[in-house]
């Protein structure tokens, strides 16, 4: 099992994930989401365009903590080969 803290920011004009920003779980990826914090909508959107970067199925995600949060932790129990290399880029690209 994997977990990847992640910091999503809701309202973005575009989807992106990619970037770092340094949360209360250490360094988590900034995912920018154009759905917003309500009712889970950001959330949701987020796990998705996680799932898309990091190349695994959304159902394969599951939140840890922080529901009502924009710092998340997200575990995957089967993470894919090279995945700590995907996470690892993604979190420089927005440098």
């Amino acid at each position: 099992m994997v977990t990847i803290a992640i910091r999503v920011r809701p309202g973005a004009s575009r989807t992106a994930v990619g970037g770092s920003y340094p949360g209360p779980y250490g360094p988590a990826l900034v995912v920018a989401v154009g759905a917003r914090p309500v009712d889970g909508q950001a959330t949701t959107a987020a796990l998705r365009a996680l799932a898309d970067a990091i190349g695994v199925r959304p159902s394969a995600l599951r939140l840890k903590a922080g529901a009502a949060s924009r710092d998340k932790l997200v575990e995957l129990d089967d993470p894919p080969a090279g995945l700590d290399a995907r996470v690892a880029a993604l979190l420089e690209s927005g440098r």
